[in-house]
């Protein structure tokens, strides 16, 4: 009958194996391996110095992300606060832009139209008014807001204790589209960078959006008018507080008391005194 051998005889050997095999793993130098701390344990009485401590796993790890860091995600446009690089100017002054505005053919309204109007008002205006487009009355004299929308305007810039002279206007797109429509994408790009010139070289201290196509081409969003009137934004630095466009107001005279409470926000930006609305009514047109 066969006997077993001594198991600790047996438990010997494998351990001799075990520690062969563990010299051969080091001698193979295998990125990335490390032994165990209790496999380099020397045994007991044995003569020389002690081994040096050996990086865990984990030290190792750390160190490995602090030499090759991963790259960080993008930060979204909107959540970035830096503000985007000023535009060199093209034009040196207002006379220059309206002397450009007036032979400008870059897009094909310069054909349909009969006068450009490229703004008026005080090149160092505290407020400006921005709408969207010529209509017909300002196709013909060359003027900004001139028609009955504009006669309500000067009346609603009367109202804030202003005089139209002291503060400029403007429109997004310089020559009348075809039937007053809303201005087109390639037609807004081509004449969108008169008006911005103009804005830097004004530098108001308020931008008055009037209708929808002015705030959304200043803010480049898509909300409607509803949303976006009545609280100030920024463009390029500058507060900017839409509001409805006169020629709304002529037919919906029930909003002029929303659109008053957007110009009193103005008013109180620009330190203007407030006037009662009995004083208001006595004094100017703007009825609401």
């Amino acid at each position: 009958m066969n006997t077993l051998g001594d198991p600790r005889g047996e438990i010997a050997a494998i351990a001799r194996q075990a520690r062969d095999l563990l010299g051969r793993v080091r001698e193979s130098r295998w990125s990335g391996f490390e032994p165990p701390a209790a496999a380099a344990t020397p045994r007991a009485g044995a003569a020389g110095p002690a081994a040096p401590a050996r990086k865990s796993p984990t030290t190792t790890a750390k160190i490995a992300v602090r030499q090759h860091p991963a790259p960080s995600a993008p930060v979204p446009a909107a959540m970035t606060t830096t503000p985007a690089p000023a535009e060199p100017l093209l034009w040196n002054s207002l006379e220059q832009i309206a002397l450009a505005v007036s032979t400008c053919t870059k897009c094909p309204l310069h054909a349909t139209r009969t006068k450009t109007a490229p703004g008026e008002g005080d090149p160092r205006a505290r407020l400006m008014f921005v709408g969207e487009a010529p209509g017909e009355e300002e196709d013909r004299l060359g003027r900004p807001f001139v028609g009955a929308a504009g006669r309500l305007l000067d009346q609603m810039v009367g109202a804030m204790g202003l005089a139209r002279e002291k503060v400029f206007i403007a429109n997004i797109l310089k020559c009348r589209p075809p039937g007053n429509r809303d201005p087109l994408e390639h037609e807004i790009a081509a004449c969108l960078p008169y008006l911005r010139a103009q804005i830097a070289l004004i530098g108001p201290e308020v931008i008055c959006t009037l209708g929808r196509p002015a705030a959304q081409t200043l803010l480049e969003r898509k909300d409607a008018i509803g949303r976006l009137r009545g609280r100030f934004f920024a463009y390029r630095g500058t507060p900017l507080l839409p509001t409805y466009h006169p020629a709304y107001l002529l037919r919906t005279p029930a909003d002029k008391k929303l659109a008053w409470a957007d110009l009193q926000q103005i008013m109180q930006r620009l330190a203007q005194p407030l006037p009662e609305q009995q004083q208001l009514n006595a004094t100017t047109n703007f009825s609401v």
